[in-house]
């Protein structure tokens, strides 16, 4: 029998074997969809009714349609076509979900949170230091779509890849969900890696002895590290149901794979944890010093002002106006009273710096 699909076999039955097919128009939010069969791209470009239309007629192959931050119109037919449920295209159009496990009937929906590590000088001087995204992906027997929000978790450079590895694309659409979530924990690491340096800069200042950091840029570290958490911590509980085999839409020379990502998360995930401690600590620690710089702003105010009252009270005394003071109409007077002033100002200005509060 004729392995021709049954769609083209009727256009030659018809005569219109010779005639291109009239190219479906694509929403704007597709970035690319792509026929997958034995391991390789089919050349041409087709829309997604077309693509799915293709890989069953065949009965072998799958269908991977990359989506940026659609609107619920233009997801709207992919859905219908690929039997979407419409509590996760829900999802999947507003975003900022956590990251989850959701299995529907036929399919499963996946989010996971992407970062990015945003360069900048100096962690003391910047504004943002992890930028956050998100991929959403539909898995089915035959498709994968995936939605990305955010325009750091582009997924070109991952297709190219997977292409370029015909042997794991053969194993069907979800070794490239599998793909996905490794390359979403590699990026982990690579942002954790980077934070610690951040992190062990910040260390060096706080315990630094003239440092002039202050406390609101480690809360903005902090702020960063509880982004960074979570996105990482909350992953784990879905990559273990994949890893464990809940659904079987992942077959079991799949599965060993997400056991590795898995791992890898366990190890991001320790190694946030102890930045949040680490951080916690920093605070503590300048929000400390910055107590004992202000004891010591006390300290010399409280001196200054206690030698400042010695010429006050002089003043004060003998600024009254009576006719009957002591030593009013003494001759030496003045200088006697300016000479003890003097001196006793000087005796606590040498007691106060005696004692180091000055």
């Amino acid at each position: 029998m004729s392995r021709l699909p049954v769609r083209r076999r009727i256009r030659r039955a018809l005569g219109y074997a010779n005639v291109p097919p009239v190219k479906v128009s694509q929403p704007p939010s597709v970035v690319d969809c792509a026929v997958y069969v034995d391991g390789r791209r089919l050349p041409g470009q087709c829309g997604y009714a077309e693509a799915i239309a293709e890989v069953r007629d065949r009965g072998d192959g799958f269908v991977w349609i990359g989506l940026l931050e659609p609107s619920a119109r233009q997801i709207e037919g992919i859905a219908d076509t690929f039997g979407l449920h419409e509590l996760a295209i829900e999802d999947a159009v507003v975003a900022h979900q956590r990251p989850k496990l959701d299995r529907y009937a036929e399919n499963l929906f996946m989010v996971l949170k992407t970062v990015r590590y945003v360069e900048h000088e100096s962690p003391t001087t910047a504004n943002e230091i992890v930028e956050s995204g998100e991929i959403m992906a539909f898995l089915g027997k035959d498709f994968i779509v995936t939605v990305r929000h955010g325009e750091h978790s582009g997924l070109a450079g991952l297709r190219s890849e997977l292409e370029a590895d015909p042997e794991r694309l053969r194993m069907g659409p979800a070794v490239v969900l599998h793909a996905i979530a490794d390359l979403v924990v590699d990026n982990y690491v690579a942002v954790s890696e980077a934070f610690e340096q951040d992190i062990d800069h910040v260390e060096s200042m706080v315990f630094a002895p003239d440092s002039s950091l202050d406390a609101e840029q480690m809360y903005l570290m902090k702020r960063e590290i509880v982004e960074l958490r979570r996105a990482v911590m909350p992953l784990a509980a879905p990559l273990r149901r994949l890893a464990e085999g809940h659904t079987p839409l992942i077959p079991d020379h799949v599965r060993s794979y997400f056991c590795d990502v898995d791992d890898h998360l366990t190890t991001v995930a320790e190694r946030v944890a102890s930045f949040d401690e680490l951080l916690t600590t920093l605070v503590n620690a300048t929000l400390a010093k910055i107590s004992l710089r202000q004891n010591s702003d006390m300290r010399k105010i409280t001196s200054w002002a206690a030698i400042l009252a010695i010429p006050t009270m002089g003043a004060g005394i003998y600024g009254m106006n009576f006719d009957h003071m002591p030593e009013l109409h003494w001759k030496y007077g003045y200088p006697i009273i300016m000479a003890v002033i003097v001196v006793v100002c000087l005796i606590l200005h040498r007691i106060f710096t005696r004692n180091k509060w000055l």
